[in-house]
């Protein structure tokens, strides 16, 4: 925090406190005479997933009837917060020509159409998003795709992946639930079928999203620019070798510069066998999940993927299992027995991966992934209240931090700060070690939540680092100011001057003993502690030993 202010200000902050006590949001923390609440419940959400989905055939009719929809399985759909499918398929409301296909072998050339009304079937079966980045929703051609695009425009679920030009195509679909942004994709990586420009959107031509090489610039670039705005990033693929139930070298290849580039979700389909599915640092991947609703029974095994989301963090999945019945269709919920072995036969196909199981509550903490990020367009706008002309560190040497931290309830959280480009590496070690040691945050939070206010920002007992400020009273500019010092859980290390104590929630931790070895309260800072070991593992100075201690900052000068 730095040193700070006197007995006037003070005196605002208890006026502020007083004036939004009322009205703010944020809880109201601690006090000598209630008890400290310390964060709020976990933002959850849950994510169903399943795979390819085509009505050919036999199956045509079925989204012209008015209350169709993918058959019991929807269920699992529909209980989500947000669902999500590949659908295989043209969508056309007219005569189509197709397309020719000639870079596809001719007894491997297939041509998948639907109507419109296949939307609606979808949005019946609880399903919310659709990607059609895949190797058949451009199967009639430019014509045939503009049609699509008139469908999905009207359509009662949410397409991704197909655009009037390759920015729209890559554009996400942004919805917040509960709380927690989300930015779902859809991309293709499977091998081009045909030379028409339609199978890859072009600056100026409509198209798919395609995701071709290891490391696909438009895809890996928007993934970027949706996890520094905040948003928990989903990749809905088309990808891998067909029948195979291991991924190849492109799928891991790619798996990993999308984890890189700020993904936290990543799953995928084509191969018309389920993959496996697992963590890959901080992002929870899902190689391949299989046909779902389709014209026949060849590779009958299939289900629906629930994933737990708390607080942006993937701590939970879920596979529901099905089978395709013989006639194809509408696949059928397994039960007994034959669920048991799907569900152990659909884990044991992570063993081909490289992916880690995710860890549950009794085998410990997900992996420690942190990301570092320059400071692009979407951020720099969040950026308003803490840097403005004049600071003494333009933007370029500043880095967004996004870090996993444990809070009081015992659950993972996600938070962000900004620091100087120069020592976010260090910063991210030294939260790994607060993080493996399951010491509490209440909160991290960019100090821009609450408009540049440090008082409001110790108030909430928030954890934060950059802030543009002078050092109240002095004119000259605080350690905050270079992105070189960070503030942790200012309620239970409270700011102690001879005109009072910041914020004033922490009186009753203001006196406590935090010498080496001392019990404190958790989320107390001591001598010792993890989080004073950490932090001075790099150099950085504690100011709980000030003369006035500041027992919540820590700087690097």
């Amino acid at each position: 925090m730095g040193r700070r202010v006197g007995r006037a200000a003070v005196g605002l902050i208890a006026l502020a406190l007083l004036a939004t006590a009322g009205c703010e949001t944020e809880p109201q923390i601690g006090g000598p005479d209630r008890p400290i609440e310390l964060v709020d419940a976990p933002s959850v959400v849950t994510l169903a997933f399943a795979g390819d989905v085509h009505f050919p055939g036999h199956l045509a009719g079925l989204p012209g009837s008015d209350d169709s929809t993918l058959g019991p399985m929807s269920e699992q759909l529909a209980a989500a917060d947000v669902a999500m499918v590949n659908l295989e398929s043209a969508v056309l409301s007219g005569p189509g020509q197709r397309d020719t296909k000639e870079l596809e072998r001719r007894d491997s050339r297939y041509w998948f159409r639907t109507s419109p009304a296949a939307f609606d079937l979808l949005d019946r079966s609880g399903v919310d998003v659709v990607t059609m980045a895949n190797n058949h929703g451009a199967d009639y051609g430019r014509a045939g795709l503009l049609q699509t695009l008139r469908a999905a425009a009207r359509a009662p679920v949410a397409v991704v992946g197909v655009g009037r030009d390759s920015r729209a195509a890559f554009t996400p679909h942004r919805v917040t639930v509960n709380g927690t942004p989300f930015a779902f994709f859809g991309a293709d990586g499977t091998t081009r079928e045909g030379a028409n420009p339609v199978w890859e959107a072009g600056a100026a031509t409509p198209g798919i999203a395609a995701a071709r090489s290891d490391r696909p610039a438009q895809l890996l670039a928007a993934v970027r620019r949706a996890s520094v705005r905040g948003d928990v990033v989903v990749v809905y693929l088309h990808w891998g070798t067909e029948y195979a139930t291991c991924p190849d070298g492109r799928q891991q290849a790619l798996a990993t510069a999308l984890s890189e580039a700020g993904a936290d979700i990543v799953v995928g389909s084509h191969t018309h066998q389920l993959q496996g599915s697992g963590t890959l640092g901080g992002t929870y991947v899902a190689y391949g999940l299989g046909n779902f609703h389709w014209y026949n029974s060849g590779q009958p095994l299939t289900g629906v993927l629930t994933l737990r989301v708390e607080d942006g963090v993937v701590v939970g999945d879920d596979w529901g299992p099905a089978s395709i019945p013989a006639e194809g269709g509408q696949p059928v919920p397994l039960g007994g027995d034959r669920a048991s072995t799907a569900v152990s036969t659909w884990r044991a196909l992570r063993s081909c991966t490289g992916l880690s199981p995710l860890p549950g509550v009794e085998t410990g903490l997900p992996q420690y992934a942190a990301t570092v990020q320059p400071i692009g367009p979407e951020l720099r706008a969040r950026l308003r209240s803490s840097h403005r002309a004049g600071c003494p560190v333009p933007l370029r040497d500043l880095r967004h931090l996004r870090i996993p931290y444990v809070g009081f309830d015992g659950r993972v959280h996600r938070g962000e700060m900004v620091v100087r480009a120069d020592l976010a590496d260090d910063v991210v070690g030294v939260f790994r070690e607060v993080y493996a040691a399951r010491w509490p945050i209440a909160r991290m939070r960019l100090i821009d939540d609450y408009a540049g206010d440090d008082a409001r920002s110790m108030a909430a007992n928030n954890t934060s680092a950059f802030n543009c400020r002078l050092v109240a009273g002095q004119g000259t500019w605080s350690d905050h100011a270079y992105g070189a010092a960070i503030d942790l859980n200012p309620v239970q290390n409270p700011y102690v001057r001879r005109q009072g104590i910041e914020p004033a929630s922490g009186r009753p931790f203001a006196a406590i003993d935090r010498s080496r070895g001392a019990m404190v309260p958790a989320g107390a800072i001591r001598s010792g502690d993890p989080v004073h070991r950490a932090f001075t593992r790099i150099g950085w100075v504690w100011g709980g030993v000030w003369p006035e201690p500041d027992y919540q900052h820590f700087s690097a000068h």
